[in-house]
């Protein structure tokens, strides 16, 4: 099919270009489905009770509906689904859970992801009257969409779920909300109309659209990279969104930079590449920060420039060029003045830039970059082969990397589940994929399912602590019942350790008898509760026990869950920063 057509959807199943087509009567229910059919959704993550017309419909047309415990958790479903995919993911709630469901938008929002929250709402006349349950849902969608609307008739449903499509997958790809008329979303969906079902191909996936950078940008950016000495890519979560791996291999290899990647785009060099210097940033490794910190230009590919990656903007240091590349504008120079901005698809930008670029020789400034690297796995290295017991979550990262399928991909949560696998889990083969939370803890697990739904024949592994799997232990219920078979490791040290350093602070002159009260639960066997839900469980107490779980995990037709006994209140270590 041609890129960006329009293209309608037959009851047979078959796609066809816009005017190909006689409009058919059907109902809302029928309606509402098929549109999400003709846009490619194969999956819709939900809690009832919501539109359960357009569910009925749903299975004639073939789309999965995975039925969770929790609205967050839904949400978060959709999330991984979508980070995976490429594609829009769908989650939904009835009027009571609007609140529970924008709650997890959050994560979508911030980790730039194309979800598609549908909520029902109360009717026109039973607003503003104190309808059971009823709260507005404008206010609580406003900070984490960057689109909401409502539907209140048959006839809007085509045009503002285009317009939903579109929003989440054009631009920065974030959530979108629809809120439909019915507390249960369902007023509206009994009634007929005549409807020709189409959908727009564009905004199946996103990135939507991939425009060109300015030449002349181009040229100013190629001008200076090229009068530079000591340059270096940072790939951040735009390069991954827009696939940029290659396009950021081969303006490194043209230039001779070093490259180093925030955790949001891990992803996109192998650990052994000759060219990359590590992951960045405020959860990344001393020898990627010490690289940014004393190059002369740093190129941004499809960065949003936070303080996690800048290090509470301390790198790179004041008076370092930038060349910042990325599909919104308004990111371009937010945080440093004087930018070289090219506003531009990334992937295409870097091929631009490819080939404006001279081909250089910087031999020094390479060996000088590996020798940061060399001294920061030299030290690494001694956790990451630790013996020590009970386990240090260092050594849990080594044996995971040793394991890890080709094509696995790996759904970490946020705090140190990201900052220990971001850094210490090593990414040897290009067909392996990172994603981890934007900073909502349990996210990784929910997630996790509706990744293994976007990639059912690929491994789906969850690396979470004992914290953040408390959260959504009930899905378990759900992998189980619809067999969405992933493997998550749970670092059990019966504590919120990252909490420790600040406790400790807050402690200081005082009597510490009862600071566990803040940050320990209590001892849990997660093998045992996972086996309750009739799922495969696993205890690891020592290293050498790792590689026999997690084979036999993988070996299960059960969703399995691998509880390993770590250090309690295990510290990681800091990455160095410029003071």
């Amino acid at each position: 099919m041609m890129r960006g057509g329009t293209v309608s959807f037959h009851q047979a199943g078959k796609l066809k270009y816009r005017g190909e087509t006689m409009a058919e009567k059907m109902t809302g229910a029928r309606l509402f489905a098929r549109m999400l059919k003709a846009y490619g959704v194969t999956h819709v993550f939900f809690m009832d009770a919501i539109l359960r017309r357009a569910l009925a419909e749903m299975e004639d047309v073939g789309i999965r509906r995975i039925l969770g415990h929790s609205e967050k958790a839904v949400a978060y479903m959709a999330d991984g689904y979508a980070r995976v995919s490429g594609r829009p993911g769908v989650c939904m709630a009835q009027s009571v859970g609007a609140a529970n469901l924008a709650s997890g938008m959050q994560d979508p929002y911030l980790g730039h992801s194309a979800v598609i929250a549908i909520t029902g709402r109360h009717v026109a006349p039973f607003q503003y009257r104190n309808a059971y349950q009823e709260v507005a849902h404008e206010p609580l969608y406003s900070a984490v969409t960057k689109f909401s609307g409502r539907i209140d008739t048959l006839e809007q449903i085509p045009h503002l779920m285009r317009l939903a499509f579109r929003e989440a997958t054009t631009g920065t790809p974030r959530p979108v909300h629809l809120d439909i008329a019915g507390f249960t979303g369902d007023a509206i969906t009994p009634l007929e109309g005549s409807f020709d079902i189409v959908a727009d191909e564009a905004h199946m996936r996103y990135p939507a659209f991939r425009p060109a950078p300015d030449p002349a940008v181009v040229r100013k950016a190629a001008a200076a990279i090229n009068a530079s000495s000591r340059p270096v890519i940072v790939a951040d979560r735009g390069a991954e969104i827009s696939g940029a791996a290659d396009a950021v291999a081969k303006l490194a290899a043209r230039i001779q930079a070093p490259v180093v990647a925030t955790l949001d785009a891990k992803a996109v060099m192998v650990e052994d590449h000759p060219l990359f210097r590590g992951t960045l940033g405020s959860y990344g490794r001393s020898c990627a920060n010490h690289v940014v910190a004393e190059a002369d230009l740093v190129i941004f590919a499809g960065s949003n420039t936070s303080d996690h990656t800048t290090a509470n903007w301390k790198m790179p240091r004041e008076g370092t060029i930038i060349v910042h590349i990325d599909l919104d504008p308004v990111e371009i120079g937010r945080n440093h003045a004087g930018t070289i901005g090219i506003q531009s698809d990334v992937c295409t930008a870097l091929e631009a830039l490819t080939a404006a670029a001279a081909s250089a020789q910087r031999q020094e400034w390479l060996a000088r970059t590996r020798t940061f690297v060399e001294e920061w796995r030299a030290e690494a290295e001694k956790a990451r082969a630790s013996d020590q017991l009970p386990l240090r979550p260092e050594r849990i990262c080594r044996e995971l990397t040793e394991v890890l399928p080709q094509d696995a991909i790996l759904i970490a949560d946020t705090g140190y589940a990201a900052l220990w696998t971001g850094t210490l889990v090593y990414l040897r083969h290009p067909t392996q994929r990172y994603f981890r939370a934007a900073g909502s803890l349990g996210w990784s697990f929910p997630a996790a399912l509706g990744a293994k739904c976007a990639a059912p024949d690929r491994p789906v592994i969850c690396f979470c602590g004992d914290g953040g799997f408390y959260y959504h232990l009930p899905e378990l219920e759900t992998a189980r019942r619809r067999g969405i078979r992933t493997v998550t490791i749970v670092n059990n040290n019966h504590c919120l350790s990252q909490g420790l350093r600040n406790l400790n602070i807050a402690y200081q002159d005082r009597d510490h008898a009862n600071k566990g009260e803040c940050y320990e639960f209590r001892e849990t066997d997660f093998a045992r509760i996972a086996q309750s839900f009739d799922c495969f469980g696993a205890t690891v107490e020592k290293p050498q026990e790792f590689r026999k779980a997690f084979e036999a995990a993988m070996a299960s037709d059960l969703p399995a869950v691998i509880d390993v006994k770590t250090e309690f209140a295990s510290q990681a270590p800091m990455a160095w920063v410029p003071s």
